[in-house]
């Protein structure tokens, strides 16, 4: 993979000049959830290999929402993103062509699917579902697949009665805007319990090898022992890096490359971008999303 990769970075240091006159800039779009300096900040490796990769300058950006980055990888305005699989059905059911899913983060033990996280705080008394009846239930953002679709789709199956409607069975169900917002929400005692994702592997007072709550613990706050688990969806698809297709050809190899080969490079790096630890990415194609396009399409209507 080593070798791969700077063969790919000497042909492009040999076509920078060609790819700079096709490009001006490249833009990198970064989902929620944690804070927008946290993510800048993990993403800067990416956008210092990117800019001696491209020969351009490399802009970072952190919408407050997640529509935020769909709409600027249909407007054009970002070149590439890693999306949740909600966020990339998003995108395709708006315009089939917009992007392509180049590649997807590989868990430590090999798969590429996590979970959404049902949790509480341990102080609150809740086990499981049954203890949330006339309690306050948070939710991510609209376009999360851990944080709002799966859970919206698979909570209601776990018993008759459950709706996500606010006043139903919960006494009220909110949206927090993102994973950190609701995992802050839940840990303050503004919320009784919500939804996160996380791969579901490693232990849980770690947050787990990666995802929302290991982003949390590594940022200092929360302690894991304050919060206990009370809900686990089936397997969900890790979602995609995509690309924009209207970018050069040579542009859009060059990144996917480089992104695959970024965990041979720098395991720090790697860590920052796939949100804890990984084995890096592989390759990966729409075909793996075809279940949550239709799963979104059928909730959301797009």
């Amino acid at each position: 993979m080593k070798k791969i990769l700077a063969v790919a970075l000497a042909t492009t240091a040999l076509t920078g000049a060609v790819q700079a006159e096709d490009i001006k800039e490249f833009r990198i779009g970064i989902l929620g959830g944690e804070n927008a300096q946290d993510r800048m900040n993990s993403y800067q490796c990416l956008a210092d290999y990117t800019t001696e990769a491209l020969g351009v300058d490399v802009k970072l950006f952190a919408p407050a929402d997640y529509n935020g980055v769909i709409q600027g990888l249909l407007g054009g305005t970002i070149d590439m993103a890693w999306l949740g699989a909600s966020s990339y059905a998003a995108t395709y059911l708006q315009d089939p062509e917009a992007v392509e899913p180049v590649l997807v983060k590989v868990n430590v033990d090999g798969s590429i699917g996590y979970h959404s996280i049902g949790f509480a705080r341990k102080d609150a008394g809740i086990a499981n579902l049954d203890d949330m009846a006339g309690k306050t239930f948070g939710f991510g953002d609209p376009n999360s697949t851990s944080g709002y679709l799966i859970p919206s789709i698979e909570i209601p199956q776990y018993k008759d009665g459950i709706t996500m409607d606010s006043g139903d069975y919960f006494a009220e169900v909110k949206f927090t805007g993102g994973h950190e917002q609701t995992i802050v929400a839940v840990n303050n005692g503004d919320i009784t319990a919500g939804v996160t994702w996380a791969d579901g592997q490693g232990e849980w007072e770690d947050g787990y090898n990666s995802g929302a709550l290991r982003k949390a613990v590594d940022a200092g706050l929360i302690d894991m022992n304050d919060l206990v688990q009370i809900w686990k969806s089936a397997v969900i698809p890790e979602g995609p890096i995509v690309l924009r297709k209207a970018l050069p050809a040579d542009v859009r190899a060059t990144m996917t490359t480089l992104v695959d080969g970024l965990y041979e490079r720098d395991e720090d790096c790697a860590y920052g971008v796939a949100a804890g630890e990984t084995l890096g990415f592989q390759p990966v194609t729409h075909d793996t999303y075809i279940s949550i396009v239709e799963a979104r399409k059928a909730k959301i209507g797009g």
